[in-house]
């Protein structure tokens, strides 16, 4: 649809629930965030030479074990990480998080849903097998617990802590840190097998480039041509497959720690870690929006396994054009065992 013929439409406040609570989550965060993460250190030692503190920083320690960071009195990586920590991954984070929350509550207001040009026909078209359809939704309920629970890893103790009391945080957290640490390994097992799955469907072609110079049909008068993936969906598809995998490796760096890793490599894969989850976490609601309240007819494509035809010519019409003679009547879907493979790409 165009933007120019979009509307503001009634309804859909269940839809807006959940952004508004992450969005009130966030801004509760982002206050106690604000503090200088070097008050504690310039209050822990009120007065000090600084000649001699930097002999003790740098100079060289004499001590049996030459181990990793023992050679010298003070490692200041840990400092260093810290800062990076706090003073950029972590507001860096709540701006993106928060404000691709924003974005999509503001475009939903002014522009609405994207809406069927033509009326249903009735006549289905099977887009998801029963198993792609258990995958995707196993997935994607991995990736929420980890989403949520690195939220709460990184600022739940700015919003939790000063409410409830340190002994619930102390819970809170140790349970989150259990649950982010022993789903991680599966959910990034389970993504390597699901993008093998759907490589097939992603690789970028002519049309595709096509597809976001018109914004996925926001500009012109027409709607750019898709196959059994558009360009949005290959997008989020090929930064699963990079930042995605960074996450995974990162995450099995830190979850076992028990390979000699230096603690430089533990920090580093910290804020490595850090950083692409929170972009992940920011594209996946525009994701998620696009697949249920954005797009008529998404949702149920992935719920049923079917999709109306008109929806079908409408966002992925090379695709359609390929399997247009296979679509059934409401009666014959309801008869079939869509066990059967998802029909096929113009790929």
């Amino acid at each position: 649809m165009n933007l120019r013929d979009a509307l503001p439409r009634p309804g859909g406040a269940l839809g807006l629930v959940l952004p508004a609570l992450l969005l009130l989550l966030l801004a509760c965060a982002a206050p106690a965030m604000g503090a200088d993460p070097n008050a504690e250190i310039a209050t822990a030692v009120p007065s000090a030479d600084a000649d001699t503190w930097r002999q003790v920083k740098d100079g060289e320690s004499f001590i049996d074990t030459r181990h990793d960071s023992t050679y010298s009195l003070i490692n200041q990586s840990g400092e260093s990480w810290r800062q990076w920590r706090n003073k950029w991954v972590s507001p860096f984070g709540l701006i993106a998080v928060g404000g691709m929350l924003a974005m999509i509550t503001i475009f939903y207001l002014i522009v609405g849903r994207s809406r069927l040009d033509e009326p249903r026909t009735g006549r289905k078209l099977l887009r998801w097998s029963v198993l792609s359809r258990a995958l995707h939704w196993t997935l994607a309920t991995l990736f929420i617990i980890l989403a949520l629970t690195g939220l709460n890893i990184l600022y739940g103790k700015f919003v939790f802590k000063p409410v409830f009391g340190d002994a619930f945080w102390a819970a809170m957290i140790s349970g989150t840190k259990f649950l982010h640490n022993y789903i991680g390994p599966f959910f990034g097992l389970l993504l390597i097998f699901v993008l093998l799955r759907f490589l097939k469907h992603n690789w970028i072609k002519a049309h595709d480039i096509e597809w976001f110079k018109q914004g996925g049909g926001m500009v012109g008068d027409k709607h750019p041509d898709a196959g059994f993936a558009n360009g949005g969906e290959k997008a989020w598809f090929w930064l699963l497959a990079t930042a995605g995998m960074v996450v995974f490796v990162s995450g099995l760096v830190l979850d076992f720690p028990n390979f000699d890793q230096s603690r430089d490599t533990m920090q580093w894969a910290n804020i490595i870690h850090a950083v692409g989850a929170l972009a992940l976490t920011a594209v996946s609601f525009g994701h998620i929006y696009i697949g249920t309240l954005g797009t008529e007819g998404a949702l149920e494509g992935m719920t049923t396994g079917y999709v109306d035809e008109s929806w079908a010519k409408q966002h992925h019409n090379l695709w359609y054009e390929e399997v247009k003679d296979q679509a059934e009547a409401p009666a014959d879907v309801e008869a079939t065992d869509d066990t059967k493979p998802e029909s096929p790409s113009p790929s």
